[in-house]
């Protein structure tokens, strides 16, 4: 009798979801959620400490007396557009795909994106501590510039808080956090709309360039406003898209390979049920081998010893 015939690998774990295989995928990664609150830590302490003040000389000045304006896009709306923003694209594949490892994969590796990003932003910032092109104003509210008669260094008499603030130039932590967000949403809207599928839908690629394209008009704003300088701007990109790639292929395949669509830890998933139907298959046949080795070696000893018995009788009757 045949055995039954079982389901093809993958089957069971064609949709995996919250219920199913939540905790399993919360669990195996809760060092990972761990590490991110210690950068959510790190990003609060590093906030407090001083940044280093630039030596700047009176015909320094003259390039940092832009006015002080308000932000046009202030800084609490940078985490709804690093973060809520892809966000509801990630969940919305979620409803539509219901898999797990999708959405747990795509969010913790947007969060590592923007925090890993805003720490290493706060770390430059306050070592490098370059005046913003609104320093003046910040230094000398009143308009009326000082120096020490010795060094020729700036003594600022305006708010603490302010010329703090202007020590921060570099780099942009507009741009650094937008494109840290925007920049993994573009991966991962490549891989979901197949836009390098070599069909020349150039549709798909606009798609994928939109959320960098509101990212570049954040960071435009900070020139505009004179809050950086374009360097400040450039810089701050440069490295929330780098961070943002990084954190990205950490949990996805290249969007333009054969298995773009899903992260690395749901094609394993679906590998994992074949491997061990054939790891059981192979235990099966090697049962079955040695039964009939086992079978085959009984029935020669049967017809030995039977042979040896009818020798015995033939002896017998002719004595």
């Amino acid at each position: 009798m045949q055995p039954p015939a079982t389901a093809g690998p993958g089957a069971a774990a064609a949709h995996p979801c919250l219920r199913t295989h939540g905790k399993e995928v919360a669990w195996l990664h809760l060092v990972d959620w761990i590490v991110l609150l210690l950068l959510v830590a790190m990003y609060g302490v590093l906030g407090l400490v001083q940044p280093f003040h630039r030596f700047v000389a009176g015909d320094m000045m003259a390039a940092l007396r832009y006015p002080m304006k308000d932000n046009t896009v202030p800084g609490w709306a940078v985490p709804v557009i690093a973060i809520v923003v892809p966000m509801v694209f990630i969940i919305g594949v979620y409803v539509k795909r219901r898999n797990v490892y999708d959405l747990h994969h795509a969010i913790l590796g947007l969060l590592f994106s923007v925090l890993i990003t805003a720490v290493l932003t706060v770390v430059v910032k306050d070592a490098v501590g370059r005046p913003r092109p609104d320093f003046f104003w910040r230094c000398f509210p009143d308009g009326v510039p000082m120096y020490n008669n010795i060094t020729g260094d700036v003594m600022c008499h305006g708010d603490p808080k302010v010329i703090k603030e202007g020590y921060k130039s570099f780099p942009s932590g507009h741009a650094s956090g937008c494109f840290a967000g925007l920049g993994f949403l573009s991966w991962y809207l490549a891989g979901k709309i197949k836009a390098f599928d070599r069909r020349g839908h150039v549709a798909k690629l606009c798609i994928v360039l939109l959320p960098l394209l509101l990212a570049s008009m954040v960071a435009v704003s900070r020139v505009s406003d004179y809050w950086h300088h374009w360097q400040d701007v450039f810089a701050g990109g440069l490295l929330g898209l780098v961070v943002a790639s990084f954190c990205f292929l950490q949990f996805f395949p290249l969007p333009y390979g054969e298995h773009g669509f899903w992260p690395h830890a749901y094609l394993e998933h679906l590998r994992r049920p074949a491997c061990e139907s054939r790891v059981l298959s192979t235990t099966n046949s090697n049962m079955h081998h040695q039964s009939q080795s086992l079978h085959l070696s009984g029935t020669s000893e049967l017809r030995t010893s039977s042979q040896a018995l009818g020798s015995m009788e033939e002896g017998s009757r002719d004595q």
